[in-house]
């Protein structure tokens, strides 16, 4: 019975059916170590390219320690892990935000939030009265290596060396120039001083600017310092007006001084040119006298007499014959009735 079910050609087709199995295998085998290679392949030529943004600088690690700096444009590094790109945003500004945060925009206004931030602003001035200093620092990374690898936590830093360098700043200072005049001249120094701590760190940041926002008192003293703000407001007003009235009657009087001097310098000038006339003209005098001494002194006589006969209205000349002046004056009347 057993011989019904053994047919040698059956035997011999399975035998045929497992060669072609196993060579479908081997091809198979050959395939499918072939589809990793050709994947790691493909996904080592695409990591061995970067593009590097017109704003960013690209740091490049090869086996975690630094290599080199590329700039912006497209690079080529090792693939596989062995180089790796840390981009580093070098152009924009970024901003770190004191006393206060933004918590975003409502519409077209910006939303602030004073919570919890009191420590930060509360400093204490030169002469010993406190104020709420909010202010913000922006700031550029200037060198990406030292930005990444000198300091662990560069923004505790930066803002750790804020807060140092303004209360240093405003505590030499009063808390009138705090609140007042003083703002600009403040955020000045403080960017200067926060610069020059940033550069002994090595830190690769360069300060943009120090802005100062709101500084007041704070709320517990607000009313009696508006009323002494109202008080010294009226003080410079009143100092105002005085120095306008000293102007007025100063500048009046060095006026009239100053007249009064260019007239007697004036008068001056007209005596000494008048004496001098004078003068020149007695030598004029004195030399024709002592060339025709003469003709001279009558030419002087006739002057003289002329100069004396324009100061009457009546002049009468009398002979020295006449004996008596009371006649001739009694004619003179007498003809003067009859006109």
């Amino acid at each position: 019975m057993s011989d019904q079910w053994y047919d040698p050609q059956n035997e011999d087709a399975f035998e045929i059916f497992a060669k072609k199995i196993k060579k479908a295998l081997l091809e198979q085998k050959a395939f499918l170590v072939l589809i990793p290679l050709i994947l790691i392949l493909a996904v080592g030529s695409l990591s061995m390219f970067y593009t590097v943004e017109p704003s960013e600088e690209a740091v490049i690690m090869r086996f975690g320690r630094y290599s080199s700096t590329q700039p912006p444009g497209l690079h080529f590094k090792l693939p596989f892990g062995i180089d790796k790109a840390v981009k580093v945003k070098t152009q924009k500004i970024f901003q770190e935000e004191f006393g206060f945060r933004t918590k975003g925009k409502i519409g077209a206004r910006t939303s602030y939030s004073n919570d919890d931030h009191l420590k930060e602003s509360l400093m204490l001035t030169g002469d010993l009265n406190v104020a709420e200093v909010e202010w913000i620092v922006q700031f550029q990374v200037s060198d990406p290596k030292k930005f990444l690898f000198n300091v662990r936590d560069v923004r505790k830093n930066l803002r750790d060396v804020s807060q140092s360098v303004l209360r240093r700043v405003v505590g030499d200072r009063f808390v009138s120039d705090v609140l007042t005049t003083g703002r600009v001249e403040i955020a000045e120094e403080a960017q200067r001083l926060t610069q020059e701590v940033l550069d002994r760190y090595d830190i690769g940041l360069r300060i943009v600017s120090v802005k100062l926002q709101d500084v007041n008192p704070p709320e517990s003293v607000k009313p009696a310092f508006n009323e002494v703000n109202a008080a010294k407001q009226e003080q410079e007003k009143m100092i105002k007006q005085a120095e306008r009235q000293y102007n007025k009657v100063i500048f009046e009087a060095e006026g009239k001084a100053e007249q009064t001097i260019r007239d007697a310098q004036g008068y001056a000038t007209a005596v000494v040119n008048r004496a001098e006339g004078d003068a020149s003209r007695f030598k004029n005098v004195l030399k024709a006298y002592r060339t025709a001494p003469q003709i001279t002194r009558t030419r002087l006589y006739l002057e003289t007499m002329e100069e004396l006969y324009k100061r009457f209205k009546v002049l009468t000349i009398v002979d020295k014959g006449v004996q008596g002046l009371l006649p001739v004056f009694q004619q003179k009347s007498s003809a003067g009735g009859g006109k």
